[in-house]
């Protein structure tokens, strides 16, 4: 037994419990370890289905936290934007990707709690390498990365791995690499290779 593995007799909530029992009815054990500390970036990896989201937001009830993800803003003008907000849902303007960086930065640095979910493949088909914001973003804010995969063959949602960037993008990929390595996600062909695909033309401050 893995100790790190959640038991819903463990969790405080009623709501806790019966999300960890729906991932329990359909086969799905989950991984935990305490976050260290109050903000950072959960990189979610790999991420090849429409299911992973389903998994990943009863994963992330069991655990009870207001783990936030990001949409373009036309996605929360529709009459669904209202329920993708109670989802943990925030919109952002793409249009200046450098300035996006910053203005997220300053909005994790000023909330008391804030963990931010990103999936840098973004998109279910295949890319050639990861989308490089999550890096930047987490360079610019100075807070951890949270690695958690879904991992369909064992069905293992992992959230346990923290790794604090260097800031050398090639030994960093490399020891998200490491950890990501022997976890595939439903359709493994159309996982991303782990490197940066694009690189920030900005430099920091």
């Amino acid at each position: 037994m893995n100790q790190f593995e959640l038991k819903p007799a463990e969790l405080p909530t009623w709501g806790q419990r019966s999300a960890l029992r729906v991932l329990k009815l359909f086969g799905w054990r989950m991984l935990y370890r305490p976050l260290p500390g109050p903000r950072g970036i959960a990189v979610v990896y790999p991420h090849t289905s429409n299911w992973d989201f389903i998994v990943g937001l009863f994963g992330k009830w069991a655990v009870g936290l207001p783990f936030r993800w990001l949409a373009k803003d036309s996605l929360f003008k529709t009459p669904l934007g209202g329920w993708f907000r109670s989802l943990g849902g925030e919109p952002v303007d793409r249009s200046a990707p450098q300035g996006m960086i910053r203005s997220q930065a300053e909005r994790m640095n000023a909330a008391d709690w804030y963990w931010l979910a990103i999936t840098p493949e973004a998109t279910r088909g295949y890319r050639p390498g990861w989308k490089s914001g999550f890096y930047h973003l987490a360079l610019e804010a100075r807070v951890p990365l949270l690695l958690v995969y879904i991992d369909y063959p064992n069905k293992t949602l992992g959230v346990v791995d923290h790794l604090h960037l260097s800031g050398n993008p090639e030994a960093d990929m490399a020891a998200i690499a490491a950890i990501y390595a022997g976890h595939q996600g439903l359709y493994p062909h159309n996982a991303a290779p782990i490197v940066l695909a694009e690189r920030r033309a900005e430099p920091r401050d």
